[in-house]
């Protein structure tokens, strides 16, 4: 018996699972390089390098969404 949580991410297409699975998986990179005992430069650079990913594939799953809705609204 699947659980109430696990039922709408079964639903959800595997592209879109996997993206957000990578968005899960930098940011959280991201906040773990921001806390660790790095040199500031050092530090800066990971952090924005793993921002950079995750705002990356943000941008892209909006960009799937959208064009996945243009062909919908014009039937």
């Amino acid at each position: 018996m699947r659980s109430t949580i696990t039922r709408p991410l079964t639903r959800i297409d595997t592209e879109t699972r996997i993206q957000y699975g990578l968005m899960l998986l930098f940011g959280t990179l991201c906040l773990l390089a921001a806390v660790a005992p790095l040199e500031l430069m050092t530090k800066v650079v990971v952090v924005s390098v793993l921002f950079g990913f995750t705002g990356g594939l943000w941008v892209s799953h909006l960009v799937q969404i959208v064009q996945r809705a243009a062909p919908e609204a014009e039937t």
